[in-house]
């Protein structure tokens, strides 16, 4: 299965739905697909200008590393050396905050990523979350 721009589109929508109902800064969202293409990309007004570079970081890198920007932030911790070395060897493309979320079908296999930056990253995770699951689709780390 293949991500479609319709369900980036939802994502995209209700991820934004929340962000507004919680009180969230402006977002910039990339929802990517397993190939790490561009989708669907939305930059809200009044969000800051790295913001859209923030969020596709988010979404590479959990593509990128194979997990959740929040997993990879804990690894970042106990081995920043080699996170060093990965974001210098990938040119930046990897932000170690959590918002960035692996996108799941059905059967579980990863078929994208949404990165999400401009507020917290629990808030932008949670966005993120959130326009996954009314996709139908899942998220979370390969194991």
């Amino acid at each position: 299965m293949s991500l479609t721009l319709a369900q980036a589109r939802t994502i995209i929508d209700t991820a934004l739905d929340k962000a507004r109902a919680d009180g969230a800064q402006p977002l910039a969202l990339v929802v990517l697909d397993a190939g790490a293409h561009p989708v669907a990309t939305v930059r809200e007004d009044g969000a800051s200008l790295f913001r859209f570079d923030i969020a596709k970081a988010k979404a590479t890198g959990a593509l990128g590393m194979g997990a959740d920007t929040r997993l990879l932030a804990v690894r970042a911790a106990a081995n920043p050396l080699f996170f060093q070395s990965v974001v210098a060897a990938t040119g930046g493309r990897l932000a170690l905050s959590p918002g960035g979320v692996l996108i799941r079908d059905v059967e579980g296999t990863v078929i994208g990523a949404v990165g999400i930056s401009g507020d917290t990253g629990d808030c932008d995770e949670a966005c993120a979350i959130a326009g996954i699951l009314a996709a139908g689709l899942s998220h979370g780390d390969v194991q």
